[in-house]
């Protein structure tokens, strides 16, 4: 069961093992592109590529949904980057639900858990295969395994470091499950951070803030959903940036110095690096700066 990108890798490695995928679920059909044309979830474009049968479904509540998965008599559900299963769907398979979520659990349970760990400027991270209870990402964990996140890594980088990580693990949990060697270890709860889902609001820059926390948000939300500031009143993504602590200019004040963009913060700058002003091609921000010829006012 799975939809975007992240899970194609899992879904390949499982589809190359000795297990049998019997089904896929995935997603419906959206318009999506600037054609707006009627296209797949990666999961399911994949899945018809490999000649296996797809479930398409919107509602996991219905009746029809939980019969036609009945009818193909699952051992194992495995879950990657799907939706919350009720209770009757995890009632099905005999052997239980697994999923793979990209953070070290019970550190940052939630729809967004690369991006909060880089925001949080945390220096590790990792993937998890776990299974699935009634709540959200809080069941036992079969296993983990932690990678580092570089210093100005983006949440697009980590995360494809953590979908091929992932996508071997699930196959490593799906053998243990299968021949029955694995061990589960519960979470503790008192450690349990949150990530949840992030919308446009929480993307505004502070530049109020530290440089390295300025940075960290940056970072954390490239590509997407991308970090904004304006300049000049029109709303100004930021990329890829570098923090500069010792740089000493006003909090949101915009300087160029020898081919360099830096905006001032609470104690130092950051350094832009790749931009992109609304309605316009992303940039690299010297290039961008080059031809600009507003004020360049942040706010």
């Amino acid at each position: 069961m799975g939809s975007p990108y992240f899970a194609v890798p899992s879904l390949e490695k499982l589809h190359q093992s000795k297990h049998d995928i019997v089904a896929v679920v995935s997603g419906v059909d959206k318009r999506r592109g600037r054609g707006n044309k009627l296209t797949p979830t990666p999961v399911k474009a994949k899945a018809l590529e490999l000649g296996l049968p797809v479930i398409e479904i919107e509602n996991l509540k219905s009746e029809d949904f939980a019969e036609q998965l009945k009818t193909y008599n699952p051992e194992l559900f495995v879950v990657v980057a799907f939706r919350i299963l009720p209770i009757n769907i995890l009632a099905i398979p005999t052997r239980g639900s697994i999923n793979l979520h990209a953070s070290l659990l019970p550190k940052y349970r939630g729809a967004a858990p690369i991006h909060w760990a880089i925001i949080k400027g945390e220096k590790k991270t990792g993937c998890t295969i776990f299974f699935l209870d009634e709540k959200m990402d809080t069941g036992k964990i079969i296993m983990q395994e932690e990678v580092d996140i570089g210093q100005n890594e983006t949440t697009g980088d980590v995360y494809n470091k953590l979908m091929g990580l992932g996508s071997q693990l699930v196959v490593k949990a799906v053998d243990q499950i299968s021949n029955g060697s694995y061990q589960t270890v519960e979470q503790d709860d008192s450690k349990a951070t949150g990530a949840p889902k992030l919308f446009s609001e929480d993307c505004k820059i502070d530049f109020n803030d530290t440089s390295q926390n300025v940075h960290n948000k940056i970072r954390g939300l490239s590509p997407f959903p991308t970090a904004w500031t304006t300049i000049d009143g029109t709303r100004f993504k930021i990329y890829r940036s570098r923090a500069v602590p010792g740089k000493s200019i006003p909090a949101g004040t915009l300087k160029i110095e020898n081919d360099h963009v830096y905006v001032g913060c609470k104690d130092g700058a950051v350094e832009l690096v790749e931009v992109q002003l609304s309605g316009k091609k992303k940039m690299n921000a010297n290039d961008f700066f080059l031809g600009y010829k507003g004020e360049g006012k942040i706010a």
